[in-house]
């Protein structure tokens, strides 16, 4: 036991084992968050996400999980939800700032390198507590790229990743059923099996986000009706 060992709590500094506390409890924020899933396929990338919405009135379309961040590049989070829309935005901007300078689009890597680079500042700083979320960012442009980023700005791409609640389940489910080469609908369908494992088969399609991207294509986000159709 060391002294004054809420004085780690109070702002982001390691303690004496080299723990970061406000990172850890930035990460427990992720887990608790609803499962979301990306993977790469032969074509390009794809994104499932679940609403883990519990309130009976609400209505399910006003909250999103899969947003374009520009026409090659898609994402999806997990975590404290107003984190997750802020750090959403600032990538947009991000990458739309890039398009408007430059005229090209941002690739896939540099915009993951941006974000880890912004959420780590959250690290720095008393007075300034780390994003509550995760993001999985994914598209093509030299080829098909998908990233992870948490709260502690870790970045690391993959074939196929899960972040939020269900991370166990899905991770497991993936190694086991996820292919190099897959089709969009194949991992569509996986992702759905997937979600449908995690809330013991009481998946409902409103309660989905899917979006993904092709090659020679732009990314796009289903609609409830579309979804629908993988149920």
């Amino acid at each position: 036991m060391y002294p004054n060992i809420q004085a780690y709590d109070r702002g982001v500094m390691f303690n004496p084992d080299g723990r970061l506390f406000q990172v850890e409890y930035a990460k427990e924020a992720v887990r608790r968050g609803g499962v979301a899933i990306g993977m790469v396929t032969k074509t390009g990338v794809t994104f499932v996400a679940h609403k883990n919405i519990d309130e009976p009135l609400a209505v399910l379309s006003s909250m999103q999980k899969v947003f374009r961040i520009d026409s090659h590049i898609g994402a999806v989070y997990s975590g404290y939800v107003a984190d997750g829309l802020h750090i959403i935005d600032t990538t947009r901007s991000s990458a739309q700032s890039h398009r408007m300078i430059y005229n090209e689009v941002k690739s896939v890597e540099a915009i993951a390198k941006e974000l880890s680079s912004y959420m780590l500042q959250a690290t720095f700083y008393g007075g300034v507590r780390p994003y509550g979320v995760s993001l999985l960012l994914g598209g093509i442009d030299t080829e098909k790229r998908l990233f992870e980023v948490g709260p502690d700005a870790a970045l690391l791409g993959y074939k196929a990743d899960a972040i939020g609640s269900g991370k166990k389940v899905a991770t497991e489910m993936l190694l086991k059923e996820y292919k190099d080469g897959m089709s969009t609908d194949e991992s569509l369908q996986l992702g759905i099996k997937i979600l449908t494992k995690i809330n013991e088969g009481k998946l409902q399609s409103d309660h989905v986000d899917i979006g993904y991207i092709e090659e020679k294509a732009e990314f796009v986000i289903l609609s409830q009706q579309e979804i629908a159709k993988y149920f």
